[in-house]
């Protein structure tokens, strides 16, 4: 197996190496090897929380089949298991994932009209053989079959075709899932070091395999919504419409624009069988420009998003919200409208902060915005310089986000409470996990949304302003009063079941947990 520089594997998801697969320690099989972790616990009354499923191997979403019966993936294995009555069974598939950084496999989301429809769809990383020593920069395939392989898997950073990030729609017969067709192949190799193009500004830039998203997601409107993160690209769609350093292309592959190697940093929204809706935000715009570009473009959601590990759908108000991790400041909470520009990588929170978001990037080490070729140092001077840099759309729009921190926490997985079990205070409010234990041993976060479902809605005068002033990384201040759990570890995804109870999966403690109402 490829030697992988030791800053890839042991990851940080709000800081340089961006990963949700943050604090677990892998072995040669991508097995946790870390100490066992604490018992969550939860820190309001009348709630208390339960193991749902435990024996996992990095978990990091799940789907309901029904009542006490559901899917969870593992994502350095490339299993799909199946928990009934608490026991794990399985797997009902086994993928040939390649698992290095943040890859693997990520997303689950059952057909709206399951079980008549029996359409699961998986989001997940394949794998080609490495390029060889001589010629790290290419990799030995643009893509993988659209019949996926199954079995063993990798952790080799560079064993990877040029877009082996996918989504795929599986059947599901009642006991296994086979496959049916691809939907969409996405950008995942990344080895931006290379000698071409020439003075581009990466030459010192380590291989990576962060910022994939994964977060799969059927919405009211019954469109399938998916989020990649910008995956190391400096392109169109990261708010430079020339590229990091023009005239050059974004990398040894092209772009800046969206080509099929440069569709990242993006919310798509798709037709079940993978062709694009006609109602699209970009989709006269796209028409327009024609060509492969002008295809993707119709595809897009919101774009200029720097990676997201989090993305539910308000049950009330039907609208779609996300968590987006910044670098070392302003990771985010936003409420995301169609043809949302989110600003990276010139704007991360409110465009008002604009000088504070320079400022620590700037100033804290290491300063590069994971991609050397456009350091911090280029950030704007003022709020209205950024927003005039922003490569807008016909029809896109840029708005701050609902909720910020002002120095990172690492957020991962949020999730609605569709229901009312917990008890009325809770019902239709937003949860989200963390992506490190850093944080009260993994955080639970509590918000309250406002009546009109457009805003987080809180009491706290010091967040009035849809900011937590906190002095550091991984700082609680100013989310206090936010944290309602602790000890969740590394909380991927979060989910309503069938019971009305909410449902956290823990990659780091390898566990599904469900948090339920006391007497």
């Amino acid at each position: 197996m490829r030697n992988v520089n030791r800053r890839d594997i042991f990851l940080t998801a709000a800081g340089t190496a961006a990963g949700v697969a943050a604090l677990v320690f892998l072995g040669a099989a991508g097995r946790s090897v870390r100490a066992q972790a604490p018992a969550p616990t939860m820190l309001a009354p009348h709630l208390a929380v339960r193991t749902a499923a435990s024996g996992l191997n990095q978990p990091t979403s799940m789907a309901f089949l029904g009542a006490n019966d559901f899917l969870v993936l593992e994502k350095a294995t490339g299993r799909v298991m199946r928990v009934r009555s608490g026991a794990v069974e399985g797997p009902v598939l086994d993928l040939a994932v390649n698992f290095a950084s943040e890859r693997g496999l990520l997303g689950i989301a059952l057909h709206p009209n399951f079980p008549s429809n029996p359409g699961v769809y998986l989001y997940w990383t394949c794998q080609a053989a490495a390029p060889p020593g001589t010629s790290p920069y290419f990799p030995t395939a643009e893509e993988c079959p659209d019949t996926p392989a199954l079995g063993a898997d990798t952790n080799d950073i560079l064993a990877v075709p040029l877009r082996g990030n996918r989504v795929d729609r599986f059947v599901w017969n009642g006991s296994t899932l086979t496959f049916d067709r691809n939907l969409i192949k996405l950008r995942a190799f990344q080895n931006d070091g290379a000698p071409v193009p020439p003075g581009q500004g990466d030459a010192a830039q380590n291989p990576a395999g962060n910022h994939d998203g994964g977060v799969l997601r059927f919405g009211p409107d019954g469109k399938l919504y998916l989020i990649i993160g910008d995956n190391g690209r400096r392109g169109q769609l990261q708010n430079l419409a020339a590229g990091p350093a023009p005239p050059l292309p974004d990398d040894q592959f092209g772009g800046p624009a969206p080509d099929d190697s440069h569709l990242t940093g993006v919310i798509l929204r798709l037709n079940d069988d993978g062709s694009t809706p006609a109602d699209n935000p970009f989709f006269a715009a796209g028409a327009a420009i024609g060509g492969e570009v002008g295809e993707n473009l119709q595809k897009v959601f919101a774009y200029g998003i720097r990676n997201s590990f989090g993305m539910a759908f308000d049950p009330i108000s039907g609208s779609l919200w996300t968590q987006e991790n910044g670098d070392d400041s302003f990771d985010e909470i936003n409420r995301v409208q169609p043809g949302t520009n989110g600003g990276w990588v010139q704007i991360m929170g409110p465009v008002s902060r604009i000088a504070e978001f320079k400022s620590i990037e700037v100033n804290r080490p290491p300063s590069t915005l994971q991609q050397l070729r456009w350091p911090p140092a280029n950030i704007a001077d003022s709020p209205q310089e950024a927003l005039s840099r922003l490569f807008l759309l016909p029809g896109a729009r840029y708005h701050d986000p609902e909720f910020s921190w002002r120095f990172a926490v690492a957020p991962a997985g949020i999730g609605f409470l569709n229901s009312r079990a917990l008890g009325l205070r809770y019902a239709g409010d937003l949860f989200v996990g963390a992506s490190r234990t850093t944080l009260a041993g993994g955080y639970l976060f509590h918000f309250h949304v406002s009546p009109n479902r457009m805003r987080i809605g809180t009491n706290d005068s010091r967040l009035v302003d849809g900011v937590a002033d906190n002095h550091d990384k991984f700082d609680i201040t100013e989310s206090e009063n936010l944290l309602i759990g602790r000890d969740f570890g590394i909380g991927t995804d979060i989910r309503t079941g069938p019971n009305g109870n909410l449902f956290v999966v823990s990659l780091s403690n390898g566990s599904v947990y469900e948090v339920y109402r006391t007497p």
